[in-house]
């Protein structure tokens, strides 16, 4: 495929033709592992990780059965890419709860619509897509020239994530379970923690219109007008950490056979609506309720929650296990890119009088509801022990960046490492996210930003003997460090994901490949270090959202979610209670470095 005109036109036309995720060698990703955690070590610390490297690489290491058995899995019949087993483990292996520490949300840009009118209307925009979806005219994503995996769309619609006692499962459509697109006909709604379906296909599978789609909005209104006790909202289940959260569902389906209704009917709904009672005081709080919110009021195992606010200001909560950012931005762009009445025109909708609705029930025994109970007032703290702020930049954006000769991303990854070195004293470990949709089931690259030219920017630019011409070189050279290793990482030339899955293997398979010794590799401070976060930023570039956000990753980090657009710059903040301070600090220095940045950065343009 060497031009856009060789691309199939239909949403998973290119699939099967893309190129394959290459398999890094040991070698490679050793190098690239030293290279990476070495600005992080103490030269000790650096001796002892070569050591643990230069045991992985001999001849005899297990290391080399681990490589081998990926290599043969990356070449059996069915397999698509060598991080299929990867990303399940990596995602649906995780024990913690998957609210606040791994969903991530959208604020939507904003709308003088009413909540019923907005609801309704996003509604008809998702029916819309997915309807497009089933027929494969959701046009492929190109960039560069090159067509991208759309194979993330197909986790869009009824999908659920399922809690499991070792690993979760998610039900989902276009499986073998489920072959084809979604036939399901209604989504869920919830409205002060009441849980109610709502058809939004008709029985012939045509669209409800706009008028009667809000009439069904308002009849769920009404009758979920009474908020419902903490102690019977089983919303609450989903934030639970996941083994624990398989056990509940198992005595919820035991309790009662209607109980097993009730979940398939959450488990089949297209999506989640989510509709709160109140208006946001302001943007941050609207964040804040985007990303965990009445625990009560979600599914967090649902693949898509729309939420929409008593004002009208909606946005999106994903669960992240089949999602990353960019297919949630090419939905949620077209969602927002048409008016309401023409995604309803588009889909066919036509008046076939109210919907059917009705409410969701489920029957729980006394020790379920101080179950329940217990399970919102711990998410509850922890949401409470999550402290956040947003920081916005009206006069900077990416064309700016690029005004001064500089990658955006470059110039705002510098700009967090300046300001995380005078808010902190030191530079952390730090995450960043890099699509890899061009490869066949792309998903995503993990880049670890800090680099030796980072440090010598850092250090230069707080270092009174330096003069300007100094301190722009040191900026510079850290920027085209970065932007190669972007780059690289682009290409899948990266060592944490591929030195990852040997880990993994040898949990799973070690006693079948022979290969049960320990490798001093993942003990190393290198790994340690390095996958110790103090940030952890993911950018999602599109007009059609504010902000974008999740919750840190560790006790130390600094959850950095960004909206980097031409004219504008807004960031998301998150960080566990205790150590807000820094955070807080964080964000003063952000707003100090970028300016200041921007100043150093001038006089070489002028010139020009």
């Amino acid at each position: 495929m060497n031009s856009t005109q060789e691309f199939s036109t239909r949403t998973f036309g290119n699939e099967d033709r893309l190129p394959r995720v290459p398999v890094p060698t040991l070698e490679d990703s050793c190098a690239r592992f030293l290279e990476w955690c070495a600005p992080l070590l103490t030269q000790e610390e650096l001796a002892t990780t070569r050591l643990a490297v230069d045991e992985f690489l001999r001849p005899d290491s297990p290391a080399r059965k681990l490589h081998a058995a990926l290599e043969e899995y990356d070449a059996t019949e069915g397999v698509h890419s060598w991080l299929d087993t990867f990303w399940p483990a990596r995602y649906l292996g995780r024990r913690d709860r998957i609210a606040l520490n791994a969903n991530f949300f959208f604020l939507f840009e904003e709308s003088n619509l009413g909540q019923v009118e907005r609801a309704a209307g996003l509604i008809a925009a998702a029916v819309d897509y997915k309807l497009l979806l089933d027929e494969e005219r959701i046009p492929p994503n190109v960039q560069r020239g090159q067509a991208l995996s759309m194979e993330q769309n197909k986790y869009l619609f009824s999908s659920t994530r399922i809690p499991g006692a070792v690993q979760d499962t998610v039900r989902v459509p276009y499986s073998e379970e489920w072959p084809g697109p979604s036939t399901a006909r209604h989504i869920v709604v919830f409205f002060r923690g009441n849980l109610f379906r709502l058809d939004v296909l008709g029985p012939d599978g045509v669209p409800y219109t706009l008028d009667e789609l809000a009439f069904g909005l308002h009849e769920i209104r009404k009758a979920g007008s009474q908020r419902r006790s903490a102690d019977s909202a089983v919303g609450h289940l989903t934030t639970k950490a996941r083994a624990e959260w398989a056990a509940s569902r198992q005595v919820l389906l035991a309790t009662d056979p209607g109980n097993g209704d009730a979940l398939d009917t959450i488990e089949t709904a297209l999506f989640c609506v989510c509709l709160e009672d109140f208006t946001p005081e302001d943007t941050k709080q609207a964040c804040d309720q985007l990303l965990h919110g009445d625990s009560g009021n979600r599914w967090f195992d649902k693949a898509v929650s729309l939420i929409v606010f008593d004002d009208g200001t909606a946005g999106i909560n994903i669960e992240h296990c089949g999602l990353d950012g960019t297919t949630i931005l090419n939905f949620v762009d077209t969602l927002l890119g048409s008016t309401a009445e023409e995604h309803s025109s588009r889909s066919g909708a036509r008046s076939q009088g109210a919907p059917d609705w009705a409410a969701v029930e489920f029957v729980l025994d006394d020790e379920q509801r101080r179950e329940l109970r217990a399970a919102a007032d711990a998410f509850a703290e922890q949401a409470a022990g999550t402290a956040t702020t947003t920081v916005s930049f009206d006069d900077f954006g990416g064309n700016d960046a690029k005004a001064l000769g500089v990658s955006p991303d470059a110039f705002v990854q510098l700009a967090y490492q300046l300001a995380h070195k005078r808010s902190k004293g030191f530079v952390g470990a730090t995450y960043e996210s890099i699509a890899t949709r061009q490869y066949r089931r792309g998903r995503t690259e993990a880049m670890r930003v800090v680099t030796p030219e980072v440090l010598r920017f850092v250090d230069t630019m707080d270092d009174p003997g330096t003069d300007v011409t100094a301190r722009q070189a040191a900026f510079h050279a850290a920027a085209e460090k970065h932007v190669i290793r972007a780059k690289a990482c682009q290409v899948g030339q990266a060592p944490e994901q591929h030195l990852w899955e040997l880990q993994l293997i040898q949990k799973r398979r070690g006693d079948s490949l022979a290969a049960t010794e320990p490798l001093a590799l993942y003990e190393s401070p290198g790994w340690l270090t390095m996958r110790d976060d103090y940030l952890s930023t993911s950018s999602a570039p599109s007009t059609r959202i504010r902000f974008f956000g999740f919750g840190s990753t560790s006790r130390q980090c600094i959850g950095v979610a960004y909206v980097l657009l031409p004219e504008r710059f807004n960031v998301y903040l998150s960080t566990p209670r205790p150590v807000e301070d820094g955070m807080y600090a964080f964000a003063g220095e952000l707003r100090a470095a970028l300016h200041e940045l921007r100043e150093l950065l001038a006089p070489a343009t002028v010139e020009d």
